[in-house]
């Protein structure tokens, strides 16, 4: 696949001087190209938007509905298309990206359904004899113009989990892709073109980081719906002026081992957890705490999981382990770990790169201070400690600037809600990673790790307004 795309505004698909070659990072062979958007063009998609807007505030649920399962069916027919598209851009092994494929498909499946429930409510004002005969609706309007900006990690469903609540709330859309993995949007803005989404109301929009906040600090964009860096993402809030913002941005997602029970299914899940798409998930495991009566059983079964792991071409079906997207991450990670090593950690397997691929790697004996634990790795590191108790396990994972997903693998009831009740995060998991995600759960996070919550009906909560409606019935 080495195709040229042009880049989507409204229904136009346009060209410019400037070409962004994508590159795979598996073997650093180009596998398509498009073009970086121009100043012209960001006044053109603000202004289509603006134009759409009054069509698509008014659509009616059932229109709504018929454009996301046109582009459900649309995905569903090219889903070989996306995903390959997605492993060659991304280099996520290709049996991964069918399973983002069919998120996707289900993204907006669910967002069909959330079109026909945007519901409101009746409210009794007779509540003193001054509002007698006083009641109130409640319901929810779309805001207007949205801008989303997305990683390279889920080139295709991080974007639909912002594309698909707009469309199913009324709002227009312009979307931002990761630089590394345009490919997969540009695909997506042909689906949208041709399922009878109105005219300017969506655009796919390439660009260099100075354009993007351009349309981040222009006050006809009402919200701004960010997937990215700590460092970046909160910057972007920073000039966003009034417009709403949702930040769904790192972590170093922690899990704590409590009771021998299903130790052999909790071992398989963590290995999942830390390695998939070689840990470049916000939600990966990154720390792993384990009760001192299990350590033992669990390393030594983890271990022996891990070192079964293909690494390699992600286009092959048996790979589970593929690059990182450039080579600067591989080597950022590969410092962190020698790092920790020459500060006292210790390397139960793994910790050699060869160009952007990078072995799964387990370290020991590490101290919260060091960047393998107190940063964001995004990479296929974990950490692993040992606990005295319950609460002390709790009290580490909270010792984080970050505090998105985090995970209990315990049958202790008194554990879990202290877990729950105590974990500074946005997402507990019980008996299963903190990676676990569906595409209809309010996700996101606390502290450095966002602000507002994905998850189709409470991204359309975000995305709409709530407006009363009083009634004088005297």
């Amino acid at each position: 696949m080495k195709n040229t795309c042009k880049y989507l505004i409204g229904n136009e698909w346009r060209e410019s001087k400037d070409v962004l070659e994508v590159m795979n990072p598996y073997n650093n062979e180009i596998v398509g190209a498009t073009f970086l958007a121009s100043e012209r063009d960001i006044e053109d998609a603000i202004q289509g938007t603006l134009r759409a807007f009054g069509e698509t505030r008014k659509l009616p649920a059932f229109k709504k509905a018929e454009i996301l399962g046109n582009i459900r069916d649309s995905i569903s027919k090219r889903s070989e298309e996306f995903a390959r598209t997605i492993t060659l851009e991304s280099g996520k092994p290709i049996a991964d990206a069918r399973i983002e494929v069919e998120r996707a498909i289900g993204t907006f499946q669910i967002a069909m359904e959330e079109s026909r429930r945007m519901f409101g409510e009746v409210i009794p004002l007779d509540i003193t004899e001054r509002s007698k005969n006083r009641m109130a609706i409640n319901r929810r309007f779309p805001i207007g113009t949205i801008l989303g900006i997305s990683p390279f990690n889920f080139p295709l469903n991080l974007i639909v989990h912002k594309v698909a609540p707009a469309l199913a709330s009324g709002n227009p859309i312009i979307i931002k892709p990761a630089s590394k993995t345009p490919l997969t949007a540009l695909l997506l803005g042909e689906v949208v073109v041709e399922s009878d989404w109105p005219i300017g109301g969506f655009s796919i929009f390439p660009c260099k980081s100075n354009l993007a906040e351009r349309m981040v600090t222009d006050d006809r964009i009402k919200m701004l719906t960010f997937t990215g860096s700590a460092e970046i993402g909160w910057r972007l809030k920073q000039i966003a002026g009034k417009k709403r913002v949702t930040l769904e941005l790192g972590g170093n997602a922690g899990a704590i081992i409590d009771s021998p029970e299903n130790l052999d299914y909790a071992v398989k899940r963590c290995v999942v957890s830390a390695f998939s798409f070689s840990g470049q998930i916000c939600i990966s495991l990154q720390r792993l705490f384990l009760n001192k009566k299990i350590h033992d059983d669990f390393m030594s079964n983890f271990i022996a999981h891990v070192k079964t792991l293909k690494m390699g071409d992600p286009m092959e079906e048996e790979t589970r382990l593929g690059p990182m997207i450039d080579e600067q991450s591989a080597q950022k990670i590969e410092s962190w770990v020698n790092e920790a090593v020459t500060e006292g950690a210790k390397l139960a397997c793994g910790g050699k790169r060869t160009g952007t691929l990078y072995e799964p790697t387990v370290i020991t004996n590490t101290t919260p201070q060091m960047k393998v634990n107190k940063n964001e790795l995004f990479a296929p590191a974990v950490t692993i400690s040992r606990h005295e108790n319950f609460e002390d396990a709790v009290k580490q994972i909270n010792n984080s600037r970050y505090g998105l997903q985090a995970s209990v693998f315990t049958n202790n009831i008194r554990h879990i809600f202290f877990a729950y009740e105590n974990l500074e995060i946005g997402g507990v998991i019980v008996n299963d990673v903190p990676s676990f995600r569906t595409d209809n759960m309010p996700y996101g996070g606390v502290k450095d790790s966002g602000i507002g919550r994905e998850g189709v009906r409470y991204a359309m909560e975000e995305m709409t307004e709530s407006k009363l409606l009083v009634l004088n019935l005297s």
